[in-house]
């Protein structure tokens, strides 16, 4: 599939410095920033700095150094956030039945609280 990136999404936009932000972490390769939304005590969004639309777009094109510092920043805010130890959840939507709003690969990350069952069994 040949991925069309738009890049006058918000998180382009939000990587261009024309949208505020609050930074957790940023690395070379991966931004990451509080969700403005958040849908738990914590709730950052992990981006990585290249015009990726989801996730197998991202691994099937980004580099080598891109791909490890967008997993270890993930790690990394996990830490600094401190859900290791209480637990997380981590989600990527892509497209139109993932209910992928924003067409720029972004991780949730998120945690705080217990987060139930993310889905129910198809009736």
């Amino acid at each position: 599939m040949a991925y069309v990136y738009d890049d006058q999404n918000i998180f382009a936009k939000i990587l261009r410095g024309e949208i505020p932000n609050s930074t957790v972490l940023e690395t070379d390769h991966t931004l990451a920033f509080r969700d403005i939304q958040p849908q738990a005590p914590v709730h950052v969004l992990v981006i990585p700095k290249g015009p990726y639309v989801c996730y197998d777009h991202f691994a099937s094109d980004a580099s080598d150094a891109e791909i490890v510092d967008f997993n270890r920043t993930i790690a990394e805010v996990c830490k600094t956030e401190g859900l290791q130890d209480g637990g997380y959840r981590i989600i990527s939507n892509a497209g139109e039945a993932g209910v992928q709003e924003v067409p720029h690969l972004h991780i949730h990350v998120l945690g705080g609280r217990g987060l139930g069952r993310m889905l129910q069994p198809a009736r």
